[in-house]
């Protein structure tokens, strides 16, 4: 069905397409956003169909960028024996969404619920990344036996790490801010809040462009410009929310690069 959308007959050229389509995506989800607030959490008010519990949302959404990966690794019969590289990339991205849908759903504390609207786009999107990620690298991606050695892997490996550990760090920050049974909000501070509002969008976006570098693929980078424009708009939104909020929100801060923007 998708490759006759997309008009082609093999599945290598579809996954490219689909690749140029995700940063097509991603920019009309900017422009987008230029002028509409995304519809969930504190934005919702709501609007665009009923509400999911948050925990739920979260962890049905996240799961197919989970379970397609798993599933193609250790089950699926048409794919390539995997080479160390595949594995690793591979468990890169499975590592980020053991813990979006495993671990950071069962953490939350009070947060709103979610526009069906919303989880059914966030649910589509993991279907449809989880997919294009898994399958590219679990039979396409073809690397030299040398490739975890490079300086393209080695750097894109650093920021993956740096990227992760600042988006977790950040989401840490965010639930303590509410002792349990407290639904306000408040100003975060500590890490890389000091800086950005948008701390825990800053360190996935770092995180997705370690990862495009290591892959070195189209797939891979169509995904880190997709959030780098879902992400960044989110953090502006965030910004803009903080600054109408709170009358002593800290004036040097940024949205989400610092010091700039």
């Amino acid at each position: 069905m998708f490759r006759f959308v997309l008009g082609v007959q093999n599945e290598s050229e579809m996954l490219l397409r689909s690749s140029w389509l995700m940063v097509l995506m991603g920019v009309c989800t900017f422009l987008i956003c230029q002028f509409v607030d995304l519809p969930y959490g504190r934005y919702a008010h709501g609007k665009f169909g009923f509400a999911v519990n948050v925990k739920a949302a979260w962890f049905i959404q996240e799961t197919p960028s989970l379970a397609l990966p798993l599933y193609l690794m250790f089950f699926s019969t048409d794919t390539n024996p995997l080479q160390l590289p595949n594995q690793l990339l591979l468990g890169m991205f499975i590592c980020h969404y053991i813990h979006r849908s495993l671990i950071f759903p069962f953490l939350i504390r009070g947060g709103k619920a979610t526009p069906f609207i919303s989880f059914a786009l966030a649910f589509t999107f993991c279907l449809y990344n989880g997919y294009l990620q898994a399958r590219f690298l679990s039979k396409y991606a073809v690397y030299p036996s040398d490739w975890i050695t490079n300086p393209r892997f080695l750097t894109g490996f650093v920021l993956w790490f740096f990227g992760l550990s600042v988006n977790l760090h950040s989401d840490h920050i965010l639930r303590k801010l509410r002792k349990p049974g407290e639904t306000g909000y408040k100003i975060p501070h500590g890490g890389m809040f000091e800086y950005v509002s948008g701390a825990n969008f800053l360190g996935e976006i770092i995180e997705w462009i370690g990862f495009a570098m290591a892959c070195w693929s189209l797939p891979s980078a169509a995904f880190a410009v997709f959030g780098l424009f879902v992400l960044s708009s989110r953090a502006a939104q965030h910004h803009r929310w903080y600054l109408e909020k709170f009358e002593d929100y800290p004036k040097s801060r940024k949205a989400i690069i610092p010091f700039l923007y």
